[in-house]
């Protein structure tokens, strides 16, 4: 056999520096990967947040401090779930009132998980636990409007019975939840608007217009009766006003012309020539005018006066 063919197998062998290389190499890839196992399991707990930790689905802890948090790798894992207040819009329903009228009654609500371990093993996610409570806001707005009038649900001047109407849904919600373990906690309720059914909103404001035009005649009744009344008396007032005046106006005219006849008899008494000369004048006043044509004897008063032939 010839030389060439023959391999050494102890050239082919790294030295000892390559092994050196290659464990070094191995060590840090092992310690790369637990690295990144231990980063990966790490979990942070926010504000306002519970961290569920389960072990092959059930659930084994849970987190509700802030802070950094480990699981166990491979078997453990972490879901979240809200821990603030949450609202919920409750869907329109329809009820039927005291008076056997139908409304569609619109609520929403505001509620937070208490005991999310208890939330988890009866209601199971956070969509099931909010059908669960939506049923029973439902039942218990259904009860408590039924036990109310229409017009005592609509009227705004029912507000204290609204707020109690509201603190009586959320007593008994609550009460249903804890006796159910839902852990689950309802923090309030509240109505947003109420509506009629589509078909009886026409007959509702037929009615309406009814009513209003009903009451807008008896206004206009009694207005119309009021302004006859104040119309009488303000007739009546002034035509006493008017008598009274009129008496009294007689009297002062009255007085006047007695003033007025002593002051002539006075004035007759004293120079009886000048006051017929006077009252001749006052004739003239009366008789003559811009196209009197008088004829008169020459030795008549009137011509003598009116010719300067006074005596």
């Amino acid at each position: 056999m010839s030389d060439e063919n023959i391999v050494d197998l102890n050239e082919r062998r790294p030295n000892g520096e390559w092994r050196k290389y290659i464990k070094l190499g191995a060590i840090a890839v092992v310690l790369v990967a637990i690295l990144a196992i231990i980063i990966s399991n790490l979990f942070i707990v926010e504000e306002g947040e519970y961290k569920v930790v389960r072990q092959f689905g059930e659930v084994v802890r849970i987190e509700d401090e802030p802070g950094l948090n480990y699981k166990l790798p491979f078997i453990q894992s972490v879901t979240t779930l809200p821990k603030y207040q949450m609202v919920y819009d409750i869907p329109p329903a329809e009820i039927n009132t005291r008076d056997k009228k139908r409304m569609l009654a619109d609520h929403y609500a505001l509620w937070k998980i208490d005991n999310p371990q208890m939330m988890i093993a009866n209601a199971r996610t956070l969509e099931q636990a909010e059908a669960i409570m939506g049923e029973l806001i439902f039942s218990a707005i259904r009860a408590e409007l039924g036990q109310l009038d229409f017009d005592e649900i609509i009227n705004e001047e029912m507000t204290p019975t609204r707020g109690n109407f509201n603190e009586l849904v959320l007593n008994r919600v609550n009460e249903a939840l804890e006796r159910n373990n839902y852990g689950i906690l309802l923090t309030d309720v509240r109505m947003k608007r109420t509506d009629l059914p589509a078909e009886n909103e026409e007959a509702v404001y037929r009615r309406m217009i009814s009513e209003r035009h009903s009451t807008a005649q008896e206004y206009l009744a009694q207005g119309e009766a009021e302004a006859n009344r104040i119309q009488a008396n303000t007739d009546r007032e002034v035509k006493e006003m008017i008598a009274t005046a009129t008496a009294d106006a007689n009297e002062i005219i009255g007085e006047g012309e007695a003033e007025a006849a002593r002051i002539y008899n006075d004035a007759f008494g004293r120079d009886p020539e000048f006051y017929q000369l006077y009252r001749t004048l006052q004739s003239y006043e009366t008789t003559i005018g811009d196209d009197t044509v008088i004829v008169l004897p020459a030795d008549s008063p009137y011509a003598r006066i009116l010719m300067g032939y006074i005596d």
